[in-house]
């Protein structure tokens, strides 16, 4: 894909529920080597955009194009393309921190999926964990392994919602390092953040939504979150 095509397109994307639009609709295009923001007070509907762009939910209006046809038509590249961590997301309770790793690693043909999986368990500081079960986990090493699938993963796009939750402040400065060079490889992403420092650290431009949506620079974005924060 050239850097002028467009990876990501919505156009007039209506998002919300039961018929009820949570934020005014929401329209850009995301390329190669791009990182999107996206923030706003909480409740204006951030995390419901993020899940109506992956396809889990369904919109009220508007569309969703990847890689030139519709998100629909092209579920199956869709699926093999984008890596997204929700805050909902599940694990299997059966599965060790290491064999959840391992699934993901051969489902996705990886070459040379022992070094892979070790690689990521010690970037997300799992390796003394991988033998514990997700009930074992504390909820930032459960985030942790979440992230790490993620990552694991070949991806094109890569869709965050709030990933500094439950991070320390050293591991979410690496997690940014990690996403920026994901995106110079020639990914992109679009990450819904209340971090300013992440903010400044990974994102080109951003989505500002309240009951409108605009897109602004992502130094004016995050002194809107500190502003925010006072």
């Amino acid at each position: 894909m050239s850097r002028t095509s467009p990876l990501l397109e919505v156009k007039g994307l209506s998002c919300g529920y039961l018929g009820e639009p949570v934020c005014g609709t929401v329209t850009f295009t995301l390329h190669p080597g791009e990182v999107l923001g996206v923030v706003g007070l909480n409740g204006t509907g951030k995390s419901t955009v993020l899940r109506t762009i992956a396809g889990r939910q369904d919109p009220l209006d508007g569309t969703v194009r990847f890689k030139g046809a519709e998100r629909v038509e092209a579920s199956a590249a869709w699926r093999r393309a984008v890596a997204a961590v929700f805050d909902d997301d599940t694990w299997f309770p059966g599965l060790t921190a290491k064999e959840h790793l391992e699934l993901v690693a051969a489902g996705h043909s990886m070459p040379s999926p022992v070094e892979v999986v070790e690689r990521e368990l010690d970037f997300f500081g799992l390796t003394h964990r991988a033998h514990a079960y997700p009930e074992a986990l504390s909820s930032g090493q459960r985030r942790r392994l979440l992230l790490a699938a993620a990552f694991l993963r070949p991806s094109e796009l890569v869709m965050l919602d709030e990933p500094e939750q439950r991070l320390d402040p050293v591991m979410t400065v690496d997690l940014g390092q990690r996403l920026s060079q994901h995106v110079q490889s020639g990914a992109a992403a679009v990450v819904v953040t209340h971090d300013p420092d992440l903010l400044i650290q990974v994102t080109d431009r951003c989505l500002v939504i309240d009951d409108d949506v605009r897109t602004a620079p992502a130094a004016e974005a995050a002194a809107l979150i500190r502003g925010q924060g006072r």
